[in-house]
C-alpha cells in the first residue's frame, strides 16, 4: 500500500504529530509514505516529497507542517481533474487528510461524487469542527493566549487600563471564552453571542464604581461590533481579497473596540492583538497526544478501507465519524458555555 498525508489551511500546533503517527503505524505494516506539498495545491501541480523513518524523526514536539500547507481549493480553481491524474500518477492507494472545515470539506465532496479514498483528521486551533468534542491545536492556543491574559493583568492594574485583547475566532469564540475563564477576563466577547458595545461599556464601568480600576476585555476576531440601535460591522480588511475558499482576512476589531472604549467611558484603553503567536511553536501535551491518537486512528481507517471517515474525540475516546457530518455545520459556542463566562462579567 502507497498513502498520501496532507496538510490544508492554517498551520496549527500538533499538524507534525500526526504526520509521525501515520507514518509509524504505515511502517510497521510495510506501507510507503508520500508527503503531499502545500495542502490540495500538492496534488493540483504534482508535488511530492518522500516520507521514511528519518523524515518523521523527531517531529513530535516540532509546531508547524514539515509539508507546508495552504488554503488551495481544487472546486474553486477547476482542477479536481488535476488531483485526481496526479493522485494516480503518483501510485496512491488512499490519502490521510489533516484540516479544519475547508480542507475536510474538499475531502468529503471528492469522497461523495468521486468515491475518492480519502480519511480526515480533524485540525484547527479554532476547535470549530461538529463531530468532534475537541480538535489538536486548540489546547496549545487556549494556552498562549491564557498566558497573555495572565501577563496583561499587572499592566493593566499599574497603569488603570482597559487592555482589550484581540485572540483568533473567525466565526466561533471557543478560543475567546476558554481563555477568558482561565485567566479571569472581565468581559468576553464573541461572534455567537453578540453583547453590545455599550452593555460591554456598562460592565467595566460597574467594575470601578466598585474600586476596581482596570478591566480585561477578551475579544474574538470575528465579532461584529454591535450596538444597542441593532447596528453591526464586522471589521475586516476590506482592501485585501478573500481567499479561495471565501473568507475575507480579518483583523482590526480589538484596535476598534478599544477606541470605542475609551470614547464612551474616558478610561484610557490599550489592545493587544495575539495573531498567529496563537498557532505557532511546540504543542502542548495535550495536543500531542491527541494529535498522535488521531494519527494512528486514521492510518488503522486507511487499513479497513473505512473511506470518507474521520478520526474524532467522544468523551476520552477515539472514534470515527463520516466527513459529511464533520463538515456539515459549525461547531459554536453554546449559550450554556458562555453564561459560565458572564458570571464573572463586571
Amino acid at each position: 500500500m502507497r498513502i498520501g498525508i496532507l496538510t490544508g489551511g492554517g498551520d496549527c500546533p500538533g499538524l507534525n504529530a500526526v504526520i509521525r503517527a501515520v507514518g509509524r503505524r504505515a511502517f510497521t505494516r510495510g506501507w510507503e509514505v508520500v508527503g503531499v506539498r502545500e495542502g490540495w495545491r500538492g496534488l493540483v501541480e504534482g508535488i511530492f516529497t518522500a516520507l521514511g523513518p528519518r523524515e518523521i524523526s523527531g517531529l513530535l514536539p516540532r509546531g508547524g507542517t514539515i509539508l507546508g500547507t495552504t488554503r488551495t481549493n481544487p472546486y474553486k480553481i477547476d482542477a479536481v481533474e488535476l488531483v485526481l491524474e496526479h493522485f494516480e500518477h503518483e501510485r496512491l492507494d488512499a490519502l490521510v487528510a489533516i484540516g479544519g472545515e475547508d480542507t475536510l470539506g474538499v475531502a468529503a465532496r471528492l469522497y461523495a461524487e468521486r468515491d475518492f479514498p480519502v480519511v480526515g483528521v480533524p485540525k484547527t486551533i479554532d476547535n470549530d469542527l461538529s463531530a468532534t468534542d475537541y480538535t489538536f491545536g486548540f489546547d496549545t492556543a487556549v494556552f498562549i493566549a491564557t498566558e497573555a491574559i495572565d501577563r496583561l493583568h499587572t499592566t493593566a492594574e499599574s497603569h488603570n487600563r482597559v487592555m482589550v485583547v484581540e485572540v483568533m475566532g473567525r466565526h466561533t469564540g471557543w478560543i475567546a471564552v476558554m481563555s477568558g475563564i482561565a485567566g479571569g477576563a472581565d468581559v468576553i466577547l464573541i461572534p455567537e453571542q453578540p453583547m453590545t458595545v455599550e452593555a460591554a461599556c456598562a460592565e467595566i464601568q460597574k467594575r470601578h464604581t466598585l474600586g476596581k480600576d482596570f478591566s480585561i476585555v477578551v475579544v474574538s476576531e470575528g465579532y461584529e461590533l454591535t450596538y444597542a440601535s441593532g447596528e453591526s460591522r464586522l471589521v475586516a480588511e476590506e482592501a485585501r481579497p478573500s481567499d479561495q475558499f471565501g473568507h475575507v482576512r480579518l483583523g482590526g476589531v480589538g484596535d476598534a473596540l478599544a477606541r470605542e472604549i475609551e470614547e464612551r467611558t474616558g478610561y484610557e484603553s490599550r489592545v493587544t492583538v495575539l495573531g498567529h503567536v496563537q498557532r505557532g511553536g511546540t504543542p502542548t501535551p495535550r495536543d500531542r497526544v491527541l494529535a498522535t491518537r488521531y494519527g494512528l486512528k486514521a492510518a488503522d481507517l486507511v487499513a479497513e478501507g473505512r473511506f470518507g471517515r474521520m478520526a474524532a474525540l467522544r468523551g476520552d475516546s477515539i472514534v470515527d465519524v463520516s466527513l459529511q457530518e464533520a463538515t456539515a455545520e459549525l461547531k459554536t459556542v453554546p449559550e450554556d458555555w458562555y453564561a459560565v463566562a458572564k458570571a464573572f462579567f463586571g
